[in-house]
């Protein structure tokens, strides 16, 4: 049993993980220190939520009135659409409500309203909540969902990962605001990485360390029991176009010489390294920046979690071929570097755009996916 439980979780996509109370408190909080009345006479959707074991839905309608929204739309996914069935249970709205049909509720969707005090018990929360079937299966793409998007102020959720690409596209429409979790790595995405760089889309209040703890149902894959809840953590963020205060705090730090000096992450070296391939320094870690330096350095991708537009600019980044207008193409390198760099059993060619440097002055090495920046008040 165990064994044809592990083949059928190989089979599907391992990316149904539901983000807990606490962590959607503490992030829309950060939106609500900047701008109190962010939601109020607004209109939320909450797409991809199933409010039997999503956290968005209880969240939004426990605190309709404190936000002052108007409406509140959430949509869940039909079970015969869903690669992860097993623990299903019913919406706690649904088993004994006259809406309830039995030959269309695994092959449906459901949407889900917050707009009154329905039981008239002085307060709007979420026993208020209203139900219906939808007339598909609840596809974020489905014309019938997308219908919802066109007349909602704010699209937030917790998408499945495997479908992150086609949904950011769909959610980040002009004119919407939205907050949605991803992997790390969604940030250097060809659609999503244009608009960090254009200061259209930046990264949550919640700080990257450590990732995100969700609570899943995929029982051949947990991290650690919590209360009696299987929880994994997964190397997520918030991305979002809302403001907050922390995107807007400079990063402390040191001058150039200091931080050879005293930095342990440069302990030994004498200089930044230099591209072979690029006008620019590599720096290993973010607090490795030196605050002095007029060029253009190459930073880690978690340098977004603290990335602050009023202290740097971004140039692009060594994906997606995001800064061909200042890159010196391989073809300047030396034949020798070539033959040395291929020969640690990675390839480089004439026309590659990784960024690479020669490690302690000696050895070629190919750097991780790097961001490159510009420090603002220096360069002017």
């Amino acid at each position: 049993m165990a064994h044809s439980s592990l083949s059928e979780a190989k089979k599907q996509k391992e990316d149904e993980y539901y983000t807990q109370y606490i962590d959607i408190e503490n992030e829309i909080n950060a939106y609500l220190d900047y701008n109190p009345k962010l939601f109020h006479n607004k209109i939320v959707l909450l797409p991809c939520d199933d409010p039997e074991t999503s956290n968005f839905t209880k969240y939004f309608a426990q605190n309709f009135e404190i936000l002052g929204l108007k409406k509140l739309i959430s949509t869940s996914y039909a079970l015969n659409s869903k690669r992860h069935k097993k623990g299903h249970q019913l919406s706690f709205l649904e088993e004994n409500d006259k809406n309830f049909d039995k030959s269309i509720t695994n092959t449906n969707g459901k949407i889900f309203t917050l707009t009154k005090d329905k039981n008239n018990d002085g307060k709007i929360d979420i026993e208020d909540l209203e139900w219906d079937y939808l007339e598909g299966d609840g596809d974020f793409n489905s014309d019938e969902i997308t219908k919802l998007r066109d007349v909602s102020d704010f699209i937030i959720t917790n998408p499945p990962f495997s479908i992150f690409k086609e949904f950011y596209n769909w959610a980040t429409i002009e004119g919407k605001y939205f907050i949605i979790i991803s992997n790390k790595n969604a940030v250097t995405y060809k659609d999503v990485f244009p608009m960090i760089m254009n200061n259209q889309v930046w990264t949550g209040k919640t700080k990257w360390s450590g990732g995100l703890w969700f609570e899943t149902k995929h029982k051949e894959n947990v991290d650690k029991v919590i209360d009696g809840i299987d929880m994994k953590n997964i190397p997520a963020i918030w991305l979002t176009n809302i403001d907050h205060g922390r995107r807007h705090e400079p990063i402390p730090l040191m001058t150039k010489a200091d931080n050879l000096k005293f930095n342990k992450d440069l302990a030994g070296k004498k200089d930044y390294d230099k591209y072979i391939n690029y006008d620019a320094i590599d720096i290993p870690k973010t607090l490795a920046i030196p605050n002095d330096y007029k060029g253009l350095m190459g930073v880690p991708i978690s340098f977004l979690d603290r990335f602050c537009p009023e202290q740097f600019e971004i140039v692009g980044t060594s994906d997606n071929a995001m800064i061909d207008d200042v890159y010196k193409l391989t073809e300047s390198l030396p034949r020798k570097f070539i033959e040395d760099y291929n020969s640690t059993g990675k390839k480089i060619t004439k026309s590659s755009k990784d960024p690479v440097f020669y490690e302690n002055g000696k050895d070629p090495k190919k750097s991780y996916t790097r961001i490159f920046i510009r420090n603002i008040d220096v360069s002017k």
